[in-house]
């Protein structure tokens, strides 16, 4: 009998890679389907989303905004922010005002980095988009292609690592959102493509969650398969990364995570930046494995 085939999109991450680690390395039963692992970074699977070409893909919850009549959101695989999230930092201290007027390299515009960056100045501000990866060296080299970098918006394990490169913290995004709303700041969710059709929908949230809780429940093994995606991360700060963004949250976003995507949303369209007042969609939850 032939397999659906599921194509997923996640990014070279270790939270990701943990996450995912059950279902890309044949850890739990798959059933009808068959699951084909891409590995891309965030910016990338936001923009492959308008075009629906993955069953199943990482998305930013900026990204999501545009994307609503394509993908419904997974009620688990998030990553939260819980009082801590992406960073703006420079060579030398700047006053956070000064950012819009600086010119910043930013992971993509359609991240959620740079959505709660534009809430948090307020404005709009001079950027340059730089590969996640990049961004710390370009801070470092106060360029990047030819453009001038006075300020980075650093995601993944940058978060962990950009003190080692004697960088500046500017803001933490996360401790700004909890001190703005009280709840922790909604950044990427796993997405299943509204065309599959609400069984297949069902099941395949079913197997992600199987795999996340492999993960938690395997840690050691989860964590040595997920160290490897750690860019000049130890195995220490590749524990402590993949604490931060698979947890409880990541379990089930819950009424609270819910809440959270939503006012992120929301504030999001207050401030102008999202066209339209988006409501998230989620998968409900299943009783059991597909069958």
């Amino acid at each position: 009998m032939t397999k659906q085939l599921v194509r997923v999109g996640h990014s070279p991450d270790p939270d990701d890679a943990f996450m995912f680690h059950a279902l890309a390395n044949d850890k739990i039963d798959t059933g009808d389907y068959e699951f084909r692992h891409e590995l891309v970074d965030i910016e990338t699977l936001n923009r492959r989303a308008f075009q629906a070409d993955l069953e199943l893909t990482a998305v930013s919850i900026h990204a999501y905004a545009f994307l609503r009549d394509k993908y419904v959101l997974c009620s688990c695989g998030a990553s939260m922010g819980d009082g801590y999230g992406p960073m703006v930092v420079s060579r030398e201290p700047i006053a956070l005002d000064q950012l819009k007027g600086a010119s910043v390299a930013v992971p993509g515009k359609l991240t959620s980095a740079y959505l709660a960056l534009r809430m948090c100045l307020d404005a709009d501000f001079p950027s340059v988009e730089v590969p996640f990866d990049q961004i710390i060296p370009a801070v470092v080299a106060g360029e990047y292609s030819g453009q001038r970098i006075d300020a980075g918006l650093i995601i993944h394990e940058g978060q962990l690592t950009y003190s080692d490169q004697d960088l500046k913290l500017i803001v933490d995004l996360g401790r700004w959102w909890q001190d703005r709303t009280g709840l922790p700041l909604p950044l990427g969710a796993n997405a299943i493509r509204k065309d599959l059709g609400n069984e297949v929908i069902r099941d395949i949230q079913q197997l992600l969650k199987e795999s996340i809780e492999y993960g938690l429940n395997h840690r050691d093994e989860a964590m040595c398969y997920a160290t490897q995606y750690g860019r000049d991360l130890d195995s220490r700060r590749a524990d402590q990364f993949v604490g931060m963004y698979v947890n409880e949250w990541t379990r089930d976003f819950g009424p609270r995570g819910r809440q959270a995507v939503a006012e992120f949303l929301a504030q999001g369209h207050a401030a102008g930046v999202l066209p339209e007042l988006v409501v998230p969609e989620f998968v409900e939850c299943s009783a059991g494995r597909p069958g």
